[in-house]
């Protein structure tokens, strides 16, 4: 429910991950592979963004720098983890019980 309210559109990278991300010291030096670029909801970034880390979800807030509603990005794992582990299982990548976002959604109930 929470992922289905309506937000303000802004450009957003879609697929950004830790390892598309380079950075010269403490700053954010450049991103690559823009090719889900699209307008869409901020959080999804970074929710995309801490999926692999769930732990260190607080870590980014505060580095974020602003408000962010930390129950939607948890909201937006969830939503992420159960479009992507049907596509997974369906293309090849192994037994669903295995993949990382099952275990993200098993940790959410």
């Amino acid at each position: 429910e929470q992922v289905s309210r309506p937000w303000t559109p802004a450009f957003i990278r879609g697929d950004l991950h830790i390892e598309h991300v380079f950075v010269d010291g403490d700053k954010v030096s450049g991103i690559i592979v823009w090719s889900e670029a699209r307008q869409g909801y901020v959080l999804f970034d970074l929710a995309s963004l801490s999926l692999a880390n769930t732990a260190q979800l607080d870590d980014l807030l505060a580095g974020y720098g602003s408000a962010v509603d930390a129950a939607m990005i948890r909201a937006w794992w969830s939503w992420r983890c159960l479009v992507v582990v049907r596509w997974l299982s369906e293309n090849g990548y192994g037994d669903p019980q295995t993949f990382p976002e099952v275990a993200v959604l098993r940790s959410r109930t």
